[in-house]
């Protein structure tokens, strides 16, 4: 595998990235075809076993349960230091208010749940998911310097956003 940097940055990656949409609990959420723990786990085995490194998810696919089945498999199969793992935060894990969008709460709040359940300390990536049209970008952006500067991702980016 022919490793490139990510971006700008010094950090390693596979030039294909496995996303892990697919990987849930299909009961959860709303991805009736997404697959379980047990059929999931011999592929993320062979996008390792293939030399891919790079692994990313969201908190809100299938209501966070590809992140614990991710989380659960890569601490099986891998060394930590080894893969670089994205997760992202946006979208609302429940119909409530201050637990979805960009704001300070929302991403302090939606970034411990996450390492929680990928059961890990950092992430290596993490994104925004979604431009938050109700949340200033400052208060975006300084949240998420925060979690940067508290070890708890490596780099930010964003995802799915028109130009």
């Amino acid at each position: 595998m022919d490793y490139k940097n990510l971006g700008s940055t010094g950090l390693k990656i596979s030039p294909l990235c496995l996303g892990c949409m697919t990987y849930g609990v299909p009961e959860r959420g709303n991805h009736p075809w997404t697959m379980g723990e047990e059929e999931s786990r011999p592929l993320l085995k062979k996008a390792l076993d293939m030399g891919i490194n790079f692994f990313d998810t969201a908190n809100a696919y299938s209501d966070g349960t590809s992140e614990e089945i991710v989380g659960s498999a890569l601490k099986d199969f891998a060394q930590r230091d080894e893969i670089v793992l994205a997760t992202k935060v946006y979208f609302p894990m429940r119909n409530k208010p201050n637990v979805g969008g960009l704001s300070r709460k929302a991403i302090f709040a939606s970034i411990d749940a996450s390492l929680k359940r990928l059961g890990t300390d950092y992430v290596d990536l993490y994104q925004i998911h979604r431009w938050d049209y109700e949340t200033p970008i400052e208060e975006t952006m300084e949240a998420l310097h925060d979690v940067v500067k508290a070890g708890k991702a490596l780099h930010i980016g964003a995802s799915s956003m028109y130009a």
